[in-house]
């Protein structure tokens, strides 16, 4: 793209001799790309994939877990808004981030890698209660700065609802365990079957300098329904966690689950390979505005399960469930019909959302809790009570786990501050790149590389993990379908393209240089760049030089 062409306010065009020059000059400076801002832990995803690609595996998977230490459960656990944000799908397919993600996670596992920790013993001592993703992220976080940092937990084993509220089928429960041992390798100490009731006692009793609260939302939402035998009905919380604690309750050969939620299809699935020969969901509401990712639906229809939209239940007797159509007004609330019909099954699984369990709090009357129960921190994670923080699904925001890790990244960032008497502060965030800004003159359309699944015929015969993941070949290929959007990966357009000479090569990994005695300002280096790496800036303001 020559000067001419680019959208620039007259006066900063002018001659001097016989050719054309800018007040403008070019400068490399990187920008934010979409999935990274898109990604609720933080990662760089950008910067690993481009080490995936070149075939740094290793280095990759230190780069991605300096930020986020479960890669091989994020890899199969996350719904991915990385990939939703991806300027990829404006031309094919997303980039399948989760899927290299996973691939580094379980490489690391096969491999042994482990984590280092450089500083040495700080001499705070940090009390986390709770080990899912929240307390795991942040102990983990905490480590590395050379706390020492226990955790309790109320239940048998760790990993809070990646265990007792994720099934197996999705999330093995090796992978899980290999995990959570390497941040155990760290030093730090989980003790487990250890209920906390008084927060404010533990502290004192254990010398505990401060105290993260991530005990995660382990109650299902109860609804009122007419049951002539309630024994019938249960929450879906209660049951995932039975079914992982090997206690799975008797449901009868019809199941009916009340949600339109991904904790209703897991549910649902669960109660299918259990033995249900009849599984059937019920929803208020239409598919399009259902809760749950659109592929839980599709694998759950798959599998056989009956999904009844628009449809609301009114009372449940014997072995019969009495529900009332609905239809969608104009903002797509369902609004009743007048119109009923019987549907058959022996028990209800109530799946209509969680909620923390709040006695915890009550001996510290300073916190504050919200109409829904969940915590009122401020922008550092802390409560009212000075030295004690929470975060997860504790506290205000989507509750999922990638959102719950990094809740725990940046609580123990705030944490870590406060115990050195000083006010974490996030970096800025260099400006979002926009689709529109990027030249992709190299392009080729390359669809992504499809994940292989285990055959629907063959799921509910047990709890064998569905969805595969990617060997080295797949996964290589999958990163080299990143455009490293905002992010100057070393094309050599610039160079390339500069009629004066202007730019130079500084080698390998250290991008380019721009002689600014040299450079004219006419801009055929930005018109070259695919990633849109290089900005422009007055040359009134100019620097001495000008390096990627």
């Amino acid at each position: 793209m020559p000067l001419s062409d680019l959208t620039l306010p007259p006066d900063l065009i002018h001659r001097e001799g016989s050719g054309l020059v800018s007040d403008l000059r070019p400068r490399y400076k990187n920008l934010l790309p979409p999935c990274n801002g898109a990604c609720p832990t933080g990662e760089n995803i950008q910067h690993w994939l481009a080490l995936v690609h070149s075939g740094q595996d290793e280095a990759a998977w230190r780069a991605l877990t300096d930020i986020n230490p479960m890669p091989a459960i994020h890899g199969r656990v996350c719904y991915h808004p990385c990939e939703i944000a991806c300027h990829r799908t404006r031309v094919d397919e997303p980039v399948r981030v989760h899927a290299i993600e996973r691939f580094l996670g379980d490489k690391a596992i096969a491999q042994g890698w482990d984590f280092s920790c450089a500083q040495g013993p700080s001499g705070h001592r940090i009390l986390i209660i709770g080990s899912g993703p929240a307390g795991l992220s942040a102990a983990f976080h905490l480590a590395k700065q050379g706390h020492s940092v226990d955790i309790y937990e109320a239940a048998e084993q760790p990993g809070g609802m990646m265990r007792y509220g994720i099934p197996s089928y999705r999330l093995p429960r090796a992978i899980l365990d290999a995990e959570i041992a390497r941040i155990e390798r760290m030093g730090v100490r989980i003790h487990l079957n250890r209920r906390v009731d008084k927060i404010e006692i533990e502290k004192q009793e254990g010398y505990f300098d401060a105290v993260f609260v991530a005990i995660g939302a382990h109650l299902g939402e109860q609804v009122d329904i007419p049951a002539r035998d309630a024994g019938k009905v249960l929450d879906a919380v209660t049951y995932l966690k039975q079914v992982a604690s090997g206690e799975a309750p008797r449901l009868g050969r019809r199941v009916a689950i009340y949600g339109g939620g991904n904790t209703a299809m897991d549910a649902a699935r669960t109660a299918k390979r259990l033995g249900a020969e009849e599984t059937l969901i019920i929803y208020r509401r239409d598919r399009a505005h259902m809760p749950a990712h659109d592929f839980e639906a599709i694998e759950a229809e798959q599998e056989g399960i009956r999904i009844n939209w628009l449809r609301s239940i009114k009372s449940i007797e014997q072995d019969r469930i009495e529900v009332e159509r609905m239809t969608l007004d104009d903002q797509g609330r369902p609004q009743p019909t007048g119109q009923y019909e019987t549907l058959a099954a022996d028990s209800l699984i109530l799946a209509l959302g969680q909620k923390i369990e709040a006695k915890l709090f009550q001996d510290l009357a300073a916190i504050e809790l919200r109409a829904d129960g969940v915590i009122e921190v401020n922008d550092q994670f802390m409560t009212a009570v000075p030295g004690i923080f929470a975060g997860g699904d504790m506290t205000p925001g989507t509750r999922s786990v990638t959102y719950a890790t990094g809740h725990g990244r940046k609580a123990a960032q705030s944490m870590h501050a406060w115990l050195n008497a000083r006010t974490w502060q996030k970096s800025p965030s260099s400006p979002l790149v926009p689709y529109a800004k990027l030249h992709l003159w190299y392009h080729t359309e390359a669809h992504s590389k499809a994940q292989s699944m285990l055959a629907a015929e063959h799921r509910n015969s047990g709890f064998d993990e569905v969805l595969q993941g990617f060997d080295s070949d797949g996964a290589r290929y999958e990163a080299s379908r990143c455009y490293s959007c905002g992010n100057c990966f070393e094309c050599d357009a610039c160079y390339g393209a500069c009629p004066e000479g202007a730019i130079s090569i500084a080698g390998t990994g250290r991008g380019y240089r721009i002689d600014y005695a040299l450079c004219t300002g006419c801009g055929a280096c930005i018109g070259q760049c695919p990633s849109h790496a290089i900005s422009l800036f007055s040359r009134h303001n100019q620097p001495k030089g000008g390096s990627a």
